[in-house]
């Protein structure tokens, strides 16, 4: 019995906790807020309301929107260069993932030299260390599926490459989880965001460095999503199931932090490395089927993905391959269970390519499974997973 257990965010949970910013001790006088290129952040009002609650607090704010579905090193070096520019002593994240992840590398680039892709381990990547604590980060999550306002770690991506990155000061100082601001999510993202949620808890409690601390987190966020994942898809306005999901997804974050993700993901940043378009969450949904198959047929971890079923909601599970029929089901109950890899441009004839990719940018992963997955087993895995 060993782990170590470091979080450094103070999260504040729960409905209208955006109101209570103001309360708070900020990490400085002035913002840099990152938020997507899209309009929702806009057009649901969640802009103005974070701004009037910094005006309340006495900090003024410059605005980044620029950022992308997959988030990309151009606008990380372009947000970074605002905030020396203007002076910003913090970001702010507002929006899903790829805001806040934005705004942790903006935050590693605001006070370092050089090109972001220095600093990363991995593809081409340079490795070097971070000299300088990057700027405090403020995360206000809108979405539940990534669960970084309680990691570290931020994907982006820089032509071919999409590559994780983290360590412990990029934490977020404060993340607000107010799941009022998730009411307006479609019910197709819901459902992508939610397996990406419950993909980091599955990933993160059959990899072999899971512990007593990341088990706990991991088995309860798979519970609450297996309960309220396909209520929250079917009815954006049920609060309790939005508030369940919220909380799966902030609970997989820790998990994150506690012990990680496996190969799985790896696959599938290579898949939307190559294909812009593919939302994560979609991608890791057409793979998972394979890709937990496999691990039921290893043998490796078969009272885990036992135990796993059973948090889904199968209660009867004494099998590995419960947990697939278990994943199944709720892909079902979601209506994500016919995704295709060819409705978002993905040619069978990429696949040796996208596992190439994958042990290139992200092969740490593989590191941690809980059995040996090869090149040609990844291969096999997206052969299985094609349609």
């Amino acid at each position: 019995m060993s782990f170590n257990y470091y979080m450094p965010t103070r999260i504040l949970f729960g409905k209208g906790k955006l109101n209570t910013l103001h309360k708070q001790m900020l990490p400085g006088s002035k913002a840099l807020i990152v938020i997507s290129a899209g309009q929702s952040m806009k057009k649901n009002g969640y802009l103005t309301r974070l701004e009037e609650q910094l005006q309340k607090a006495g900090v003024t704010h410059v605005l980044f929107d620029k950022i992308l579905p997959n988030p990309i090193k151009d606008h990380v070096m372009e947000g970074a260069a605002l905030a020396k520019a203007q002076n910003c002593d913090f970001i702010i994240g507002l929006g899903g993932g790829s805001s806040i992840d934005s705004a942790k590398s903006i935050a590693v680039m605001a006070t370092n030299d050089g090109d972001y892709w220095d600093y990363i381990f991995g593809g081409t990547g340079k490795g070097k260390p971070v000299l300088n604590a990057p700027l405090p980060v403020i995360a206000i999550t809108t979405t539940a599926g990534t669960g970084t306002e309680a990691d570290p770690w931020t994907v982006i991506t820089n032509g071919e490459e999409k590559i994780g990155f983290g360590y412990e000061r990029t934490f977020p100082v404060l993340s607000i989880v107010d799941p009022d601001l998730m009411m307006s999510v479609p019910s197709d993202l819901t459902a992508y965001q939610g397996f990406d949620a419950l993909f980091h808890s599955t990933e993160g409690y059959l990899n072999n460095t899971a512990n007593e601390m990341s088990d706990l987190f991991a088995l309860k966020s798979i519970s609450l999503i297996g309960k309220s994942l396909a209520k929250a898809v079917a009815d954006g306005s049920d609060e309790a199931a939005r508030a369940d999901v919220a909380l799966a997804n902030t609970l997989a974050g820790i998990v994150e932090s506690t012990s990680g993700c496996i190969s799985e993901h790896s696959i599938e940043h290579a898949m939307s490395a190559y294909h812009y378009q593919l939302t994560h969450g979609a991608g890791l949904i057409m793979i998972s089927n394979a890709y937990y198959t496999f691990l039921a047929k290893s043998g490796s971890c078969d009272e885990r993905l036992i135990d796993m079923a059973k948090a889904l909601g199968k209660s009867d599970a004494d099998q590995p391959m419960d947990f697939v029929a278990a994943l199944q089901t709720l892909q079902k109950s979601c209506g994500v269970d016919q995704l295709k890899m060819s409705d978002y441009g993905i040619q069978r004839d990429e696949i040796s390519k996208i596992a190439d990719n994958a042990y290139a940018t992200m092969g740490g992963l593989y590191q941690v499974d809980p059995c040996t997955i090869s090149r040609e087993d990844t291969i096999q895995i997206l052969e299985d997973s094609y349609r």
